[in-house]
């Protein structure tokens, strides 16, 4: 894990044209490695989720008619008419 050092936050704060009393360069450094280290973390994060999202692949296979006796599923329903489900209107044609 490579930490920025003194030098170099006086570095940045002199080319920002920030001025950096000597009683903040502790605090800055903390908070500079912190947002460092949580930067990395996240880019960490999001190449394994990379890594996840290639190894999903589709698992093909031929589909299978089974024929099947409709009457215990159209039993269940509140409404049914030759062999298919009746269900309200929603689109109206104009």
């Amino acid at each position: 894990m490579v930490k920025v050092t003194r030098e170099e936050l006086l570095k940045f704060a002199h080319l920002s044209r920030i001025d950096v009393n000597e009683s903040e360069i502790e605090s800055l450094l903390k908070q500079l490695n912190d947002v460092l280290n949580y930067a990395r973390r996240v880019q960490n994060v999001a190449q394994e989720a990379q890594e996840l999202l290639h190894k999903n692949e589709n698992a093909w296979r031929e589909d299978e008619v089974i024929k099947t006796d409709p009457q215990p599923l159209l039993s269940n329903a509140p409404e049914h008419e030759s062999g298919y489900f009746v269900v309200p209107v929603i689109l109206e044609n104009e």
